[in-house]
């Protein structure tokens, strides 16, 4: 049903699917408020990427572990920059594609390919717990990392099992966003101007928490979101969450871990809850 966000105030922290997101908010009435976070980049030195790419069309991969679409999507760059592009999906093609969760699978579909298999849950523990499943001994698994992040659990598994794990992480956080709309969008919270805050991965819970430390506002976020219901896209962003003491009031039925039953979600809660933006 649209317009069933009318009237309520929505932050969102821009992220690299923040355009979509803030159209099917808008398609349902909701005003959104976009807080740029950080911005993503392609890694600093490209020697190791393209020599990753160069390795997988010269020796196909047994399998490939994709962690986030935009990993993928940075590789097939890097690839089109080398004028390797063709010749690279190509190489893609070949071995078993294991994604973290619908977002990989998402841009595999972008080029034509698609994930054997999907993680039922999006996170590394998930992607461990797949794998466990298959024999992988004596293959060379392909694994695109993405930063800020330990991934020494996933490749220690895949070394248990026998497997060789081939790593690259394609692009980084660039760490000079604009840190004062994060303040603003913090003050907006704990003025209590905002409905709900959506929050789709857990970089944006961390990156809130490094600037409110940083700025030493970290009093007034807590006072933000204890003003402000939380709506978490899946366990990933709740279980950051959790890390600072905090929990969400709005999650995916279902384990359905996307934006329109996050979207549904918020709605539904934001009615029963009668919030500050209810229409009269």
């Amino acid at each position: 049903m649209a317009d069933r966000l009318n009237g309520y105030r929505i932050l969102i922290l821009e992220s690299r699917e923040e355009a979509q997101f803030s159209k099917l908010l808008a398609e349902q009435g909701a005003d959104v408020v976009q807080c740029p976070m950080f911005t993503i980049a392609d890694a600093i030195d490209p020697a190791p990427v393209e020599a990753w790419i160069r390795g997988a069309i010269k020796h196909p991969l047994d399998d490939l572990v994709l962690m986030t679409g935009e990993g993928l999507r940075r590789l097939c760059k890097a690839a089109r920059r080398m004028n390797a592009e063709s010749d690279f999906i190509a190489a893609l093609g070949k071995p078993s594609k294991f994604a973290r969760g619908p977002k990989p699978g998402r841009a595999l579909r972008e080029i034509g390919l698609e994930p054997q298999m999907t993680t039922e849950k999006p996170t590394s523990e998930g992607v461990i717990e797949m794998l466990a499943r298959i024999d992988l001994k004596g293959h060379r698994i392909g694994v695109q990392l993405y930063p800020d992040k330990d991934h020494s659990a996933l490749l220690r598994a895949i070394a248990a099992q026998g497997a060789t794990a081939i790593s690259v992480t394609p692009y980084v956080y660039d760490a000079r966003a604009a840190e004062s709309h994060i303040v603003t969008a913090i003050e907006e919270m704990a003025a209590g101007r905002i409905d709900t805050i959506a929050l789709t991965n857990l970089g944006q819970v961390r990156r809130l928490f490094d600037v409110a430390q940083a700025k030493g506002c970290e009093a007034r976020l807590r006072e933000g979101l204890g003003k402000t219901l939380i709506a978490s896209i899946g366990p990933a962003v709740s279980n950051e969450l959790a890390l600072h003491g905090l929990s969400a009031a709005i999650y995916p039925p279902n384990d359905a871990f996307f934006m329109r039953p996050l979207i549904a979600a918020m709605a539904a809660e934001l009615a029963r809850k009668g919030a500050r933006g209810t229409p009269k």
